[in-house]
């Protein structure tokens, strides 16, 4: 496993970062296996939010309580409770309130990295940051980022930590893939590299688009996302979308790797980026998407990758 500064904070990252949403798998003891087998490849970035109604945080807390230390611990804040009103958004309220319960659930004193799920537009922001800093203050939370945040959303939260002197965001968190570029490289990028931000990337396959396992004019295998009356998968595995599945499984082929691999290492082969963000759902998913790191992809490949996806996606891959 390699690591990677998150940032400007001197932390090293695996460059791999797990994540515990586990929408695709119902047995905790399976989702117990998938944590321990990354920990054992060398990933020490876990992610974690309120999803299944606090499942993932309390499933992360049973397996890190004893090797806590060893462990930079992510989790988000929006949601928090139901019903409402209460018990969303970003209010200093539901914030103090979040992130109690999640310390709870993870049993833990204190989360590494915790994020904003998304934009709050009907909580002043100042609120907001001044909430956290407080909690960085009081030692329970380390640092604080934000997820899906438009790229002057950013900018005007570092101008209000600057402006009053409080702990600023050091990561975001937000979408990107082969499918997906358009909302992370023309703003989100630069405003990164300027401002000496982490990035954190999540849906790397696009919900398995990229895996090499659906192509246009099959049908998508039973039991699987795209799987079904409804799925939309005839809608978004468009001609350009299946020419970049195929150039995946072209170049997978002379590498030796898979097309799943070859994606992650897109990914990673941008100097922007902090850390790819797996949901693996068995342990032999973390065990494959492990092989994306340790090497590069040379030039030729990499532009083959660049210009074939260099179309507008139809939709989000979350």
């Amino acid at each position: 496993m390699h690591y990677r500064p998150l940032g400007n904070t001197g932390v090293k990252v695996s460059e791999l970062c797990l994540g515990t949403a586990f929408r695709g798998q119902d047995d905790e003891q399976t989702c117990i296996r998938v944590i321990d087998r990354a920990l054992d490849l060398g990933c020490n970035f876990i992610d974690s939010a309120f999803y299944g109604q606090g499942r993932s945080e309390t499933v992360v807390g049973k397996t890190i309580k004893d090797k806590r230390e060893d462990v930079f611990l992510c989790t988000k804040i929006f949601g928090t409770r139901h019903p409402e009103p209460n018990n969303s958004g970003l209010t200093r309220l539901n914030l103090i309130r979040g992130v109690e319960d999640s310390l709870t659930r993870l049993q833990t004193d204190h989360i590494d990295l915790y994020l904003l799920h998304s934009f709050d537009p009907n909580t002043p922001l100042e609120e907001t940051l001044r909430a956290l800093d407080d909690m960085v203050r009081s030692g329970k939370i380390r640092y604080i980022g934000c997820s899906n945040f438009s790229a002057w959303k950013i900018i005007e939260a570092l101008w209000q930590s600057d402006k009053r002197n409080l702990a600023r965001f050091v990561c975001i968190q937000n979408q990107y893939n082969l499918l997906n570029r358009w909302e992370i490289e023309p703003d989100l990028m630069p405003v990164c590299s300027k401002h000496g931000l982490g990035m954190m990337t999540y849906s790397p396959l696009a919900i398995g688009l990229l895996s090499g396992h659906f192509r246009r004019g099959q049908p998508p295998a039973a039991g699987t996302r795209w799987s079904g009356q409804g799925s939309g998968f005839e809608r978004v595995m468009t001609e350009s979308v299946d020419g970049v599945v195929q150039t995946l499984i072209d170049i997978a082929a002379e590498l030796g790797k898979t097309p799943a691999q070859v994606a992650f290492a897109w990914i990673l082969d941008h100097p922007e980026i902090t850390a790819a963000i797996s949901g693996p759902d068995l342990p032999e998913h973390i065990e494959e998407v492990c092989g994306s790191v340790g090497w590069q992809l040379d030039k030729e490949a990499r532009d083959k990758l660049d210009e074939v996806s260099s179309f507008t996606p139809l939709q989000n891959y979350a």
